[in-house]
């Protein structure tokens, strides 16, 4: 595994995630809902559609997961919740249009 890759992956996962979490924040004047999204909506529908129902079971291929899955999919969340952190802040702050 090389490092620079995963990391460029990782800040566009976390970048991807921020945004679009600050964009509906904005729009749905809500705080934690990319956060919910990315858990319970994105991550299975990614997760499910890249099974190959053929050749695994699904257990074993949660298995074959490897470290950088796991370092792309925590960074998009880290994202999601840091535009929720961020919107509030903006709200404590006084910003109305958020």
């Amino acid at each position: 595994m090389q490092f620079i890759p995963v990391l460029v992956l990782m800040v566009l996962f976390f970048m991807m995630m921020f945004g679009i979490g600050f964009i509906l924040n904005m729009l749905m004047k809500t705080t934690w809902f990319p956060s919910y999204l990315f858990i319970i909506v994105i991550l299975p529908i990614v997760v499910y559609s890249l099974w190959d129902r053929g050749d695994t079971s699904f257990l074993n291929y949660l298995g074959s997961f490897r470290l950088v899955d796991y370092l792309t999919g925590v960074a998009g969340l880290v994202g999601a919740v840091v535009s929720g952190v961020s919107i509030q802040k903006l709200r404590k702050s006084g910003f109305k249009m958020f």
